[in-house]
């Protein structure tokens, strides 16, 4: 079979520690049966990475890949997919990005770049047109993102796209990210995982063209798909605000983190939300590859005061503000552009920073501990502190640097209850007590806490229609109530095996799940007019849960059972004190029980039984398991 359109074909091998490049061919069955992006990653991370590993060590693998739509007419079809295993949680670890860089790789030649070993000294790596070579990167080393992609740009030029690390990711901050002009590949901690091979940047420069099997119907349903995006209701307000609106919507429902999670509603919201955002300090839309919504907001604070500018997102706003009870906007936006330039995640920065300072108010942190940061909710100017000591790793920054699970053992039980972690990952900003699907989701997501692997929306709003296209008229009033628990499971067990097909062929959750535009049916189409290889929906929903549960056996190889698909006790046992949701806590134990058996995994283990992957196509996987644990049958 040979390998049709939407792929480059050929796979980069990247050995640091020799310094040695291969070019390989992509494998047919690899593409056939996982796609690329997200898909690529799990299988290779699998078969590549040795449970038990050092997550910081040589032996650790870091791969980049595209998907099929990448770099074709296809809306929003920029991002790419980076992964390892995660220095923050020691489990399968992945992070996803938007802009240009995921188009340029496969223009530049290549589906997939798989980086072993460590380079003896700094180093980045330039790919240009099917080939590629490691250079020096001495005098890039210790320099922020911006700085570093400026000067790779200013030696490659104006049009290369960079991926890089800044002072956090070579300080092997285990929250640390990859940037690429201003968007972060942000979760798990890959950017250490860079830090730890020395490996700076990788710059592309690609001119390629990328052949459509039947380029007629692939025009079609692309143009289609486009006029389906800004026909959509929820367009023009994605445009006009990115994510940054759903600051002031979620506060109202009860579901945006404040003070730690201790509610969910912020009451100066209004003060941080995109309404202000957008009609004192926005300079212009911006747009990913191809992407006709342009949600990234550009701002700038205007003045003689500290210089804050670039994009702001939602969970920024919301792990830098209401979690820490931050309600100084321009002080926030000068800690999310410090996030930028050191390359830190913006999520767990601001989520072990919000629990130091619950210790703190709770007087299990002391002044001198800190050494003099008064951590007082609300205190901008201490997380600004934080954020400079944890990209560096001084002194108290060093600890925090470490990510909350960890720096939380310190305090023993003492803090159990209120270390907002998953799998040993910070919770982003959703209050699954408003929400019950989200609060599974963020049980139940391989990579730890996170809502982008299933963002099941539907239940968030009340999408009746398309929940009843969706699931049948069955589910419904139940599944419509985000505050009732019944059918969650089932919504986020699709939402799960959907995401990852989006993640895989890679294009942008906000817009094909958010607003609800497209389904496995509309990608089936568009991939099999792009590759030449005939999928159906059917087909699309079995890659996604084979994706989903390679991931899962990948964690199950480390160690993790039922007990880690857990949520931390203050969202299950203390009742959401206000908003709509006042009075409940997160049903996990109800939602879990029957999320399993639709899963097809054991319920009292987490398991997944070896039938089930057989079924899926993962025989090899079962016989791998079975070295390392007695799966059921």
């Amino acid at each position: 079979m040979p390998i049709c359109g939407g792929y480059a074909g050929h796979v980069l091998q990247v050995d640091l520690t020799r310094g040695k490049i291969v070019v390989q061919e992509l494998d047919k069955e690899l593409a056939r049966n996982y796609i690329g992006g997200n898909g690529f990653c799990a299988r290779l991370l699998f078969d590549l990475v040795r449970p038990g590993i050092d997550s910081l060590g040589p032996k650790n693998v870091l791969i980049f890949a595209a998907g099929p739509l990448n770099g074709t007419i296809w809306p929003q079809s920029g991002r790419y997919e980076v992964a390892a295993k995660s220095p923050l949680t020691g489990l399968y670890g992945e992070a996803n990005s938007g802009g240009h860089w995921g188009a340029e790789l496969k223009h530049a030649g290549f589906d997939a770049v798989i980086v072993r070993g460590r380079s003896p000294k700094p180093v980045y790596l330039f790919i240009e047109d099917g080939k590629a070579e490691l250079r020096g990167a001495k005098q890039l080393w210790g320099r922020s993102t911006r700085e570093t992609e400026d000067a790779l740009k200013e030696k490659h030029g104006g049009d290369a796209q960079v991926a890089s690390i800044g002072q956090a990711g070579e300080n092997l901050v285990r929250f640390s990210c990859i940037m690429t002009n201003y968007r972060a590949a942000a979760r798990t901690g890959l950017g250490a995982v860079m830090g730890s091979k020395r490996l700076k940047a990788v710059v592309l420069r690609g001119g390629l063209d990328i052949a459509v099997a039947d380029l007629e119907r692939f025009e079609r349903l692309a143009t289609a798909a486009r006029e389906r995006l800004l026909l959509h209701k929820f367009s023009a307000s994605t445009t006009k605000y990115g994510t940054s609106i759903l600051v002031e919507l979620m506060s109202e429902i009860g579901r945006f983190p404040t003070r730690n999670f201790q509610s969910g509603a912020f009451e100066h919201a209004a003060r941080i939300g995109g309404e202000r955002l957008v009609r004192e300090y926005k300079l212009k839309d911006r747009a990913c590859f191809c992407c006709p919504l342009r949600c990234e907001n550009f701002v700038r604070v205007p003045g003689g005061g500290r210089l804050s500018d670039g994009k702001v997102e939602y969970e920024t706003l919301s792990s830098l503000g209401g979690r820490c009870g931050n309600a100084d906007l321009e002080e926030l936006l000068y800690a999310n552009r410090l996030c930028n330039l050191y390359g830190i995640d913006t999520i767990s920065c601001g989520g072990v920073v919000a629990f130091a300072m619950e210790c703190y108010e709770r007087g299990l942190l002391t002044k001198r501990e800190t050494e003099g940061i008064e951590l007082k909710w609300g205190n901008a100017g201490a997380i600004i502190e934080c954020i400079e000591k944890i990209a560096f790793r001084r002194g108290f920054g060093a600890k925090l640097a470490e990510g909350t699970a960890r720096f939380s053992k310190k305090f023993g039980k003492q803090t159990e209850h209120f270390t907002m972690v998953v799998k040993g990952m910070d919770e982003p900003a959703q209050d699954g007590r408003a929400q019950k699907s989200m609060g599974l989701s963020h049980a139940t997501a391989n990579r730890g806490a996170d809502h982008l692997t299933s963002f099941e929306v539907l239940s968030e709003v009340g999408f009746v229609e398309e929940i009843e296209k969706r699931f049948g008229s069955r589910v419904m009033p139940e599944a419509a109530d985000r505050l009732n628990p019944k059918y969650k499971p089932l919504m986020v067990r699709d939402g799960e095996n959907f995401c990852a097909v989006v993640d895989s062929l890679v294009a942008c959750k906000f817009g094909a799940v958010w607003p609800p535009a497209f389904y496995f049916a509309d990608f089936a189409a568009a991939l099999t007019a792009l590759t030449g290889i005939k999928y159906t929906e059917k087909d699309l929903r079995l890659i996604g849960e084979r994706i989903f549960t390679l991931e899962r056996a990948f964690d199950i190889r480390e160690g993790i059972t039922a007990k880690d698909d857990r949520l931390p006790e203050r969202l299950t046992r203390e009742p959401a004190p206000a908003g709509p949701c006042r009075g409940h806590v997160v049903e996990l134990s109800r939602m879990l029980r029957e999320y399993y058996r639709l899963r097809g995994w054991n319920r009292k283990t987490g398991w997944i039984p070896r039938s089930r992957l057989v079924k899926l196509g993962l025989s090899d996987v079962a016989g791998n398991l079975a070295k390392f644990k007695k799966l059921p049958k």
